[in-house]
């Protein structure tokens, strides 16, 4: 009889894809971004080796990310074309199969929490707008009003999206010595995201994220989206997407990575791979994907220059990289 050792406990998790090269971080810059991910993983990490679940390291190292400027989650979201910070968030529970998310919220301290009352509070999947608002408060969640949200740097990059006509997406190189550029300053997707697969076996995954700056008003992007930018199912893989929403969303890319295991009899490397080639490739879609499953397997996997990313396994030491190289 074949005995299958446990996969140790593991947890990824990502602050965005996009133009990210050496020439546009300093050192300085640099260091702040890893420590902060850093910080994340072991977050997380505390929780899986303590005998948490899956879910509860998921939000927990979101949490991290959403309170932290630098990414485009909670604190760091960036502007509306009215000016406003409006969020969303996603939850999934591998092991159950259930689900959580709100989008449009502009007061919520922490959004990844507020999926998560609603997957196992409300009784519903998605709540938007007025009524996420209004759950959350009476869930007792932590509320900011708008200069709690409002940073400089985002609000720079949405005048320069007005002065442009432009929507821009986040993390596509910094150009910080104010060198002119032909292109959107920020091409960069910063939405925020973690995997993580628990002692009992059981994946999660979580994504959150302030969607695009001088977006229209109402646009939701893919990460609240259950199947296109948030996936977990124990039997196949826990998947968060980060990138140009609208290809996530027509492609239905988390889901169709756990499909083409499911249907296919894929690897995880190899349904990444795939959804990566044909559902964004193919199509002129930018971003990447953490990807996990239950043996423990996992991809880090993007289409552009760099990805803010991070994978810790076991009592092992967190793993942080951000370049293609």
């Amino acid at each position: 009889m074949q005995v299958i050792a446990q996969a140790p406990v593991t947890l990824l998790v990502h602050g965005g894809a996009g133009t990210l090269r050496r020439a546009d971080l300093s050192p300085t810059q640099e260091c702040e971004y890893r420590e902060i991910l850093d910080q994340a993983l072991r977050a997380g990490q505390t929780l899986l080796l303590q005998g948490g679940t899956a879910l509860d390291a998921v939000v927990a190292a979101v949490c991290v990310l959403e309170d932290c400027p630098l990414f485009n989650a909670g604190k760091g979201s960036v502007f509306t074309h009215e000016g406003r910070n409006e969020m969303d968030a996603a939850v999934m529970d591998g092991a159950t199969g259930q689900a959580g998310a709100v989008a449009g919220v502009v007061s919520v301290r922490n959004p990844v929490l507020a999926a998560q009352a609603v997957m196992q509070r409300s009784g519903h999947v998605f709540l938007m707008g007025q009524g996420a608002e209004a759950f959350a408060r009476a869930q007792g969640l932590a509320l900011e009003g708008p200069e709690y949200f409002h940073t400089a740097h985002r609000w720079q990059q949405l005048q320069t999206a007005l002065a442009q006509n432009q929507v821009m997406l986040d993390h596509d190189g910094h150009r910080s010595q104010g060198q002119p550029a032909p292109e959107p300053i920020d091409r960069k997707f910063g939405t925020v995201g973690a995997v993580a697969l628990d002692a009992q076996g059981h994946l999660a995954a979580a994504t959150s994220t302030g969607g695009m700056t001088n977006k229209m008003f109402g646009r939701v992007g893919d990460s609240p989206l259950i199947g296109a930018g948030t996936y977990a199912c124990d039997a196949t893989a826990a998947v968060s997407a980060t990138g140009a929403g609208e290809f996530f969303m027509r492609g239905v890319v988390a889901h169709d990575i756990a499909a083409r295991m499911a249907y296919g009899g894929l690897s995880l490397a190899e349904a990444t791979q795939a959804t990566l080639h044909e559902k964004l490739d193919a199509t002129g879609g930018r971003g990447g994907v953490i990807a996990l499953d239950r043996h423990g397997h996992y991809q880090l996997a993007f289409n552009t220059e760099g990805m803010y990313r991070g994978v810790v396994q076991g009592e092992g030491p967190p793993q942080i990289a951000i370049y293609r190289d």
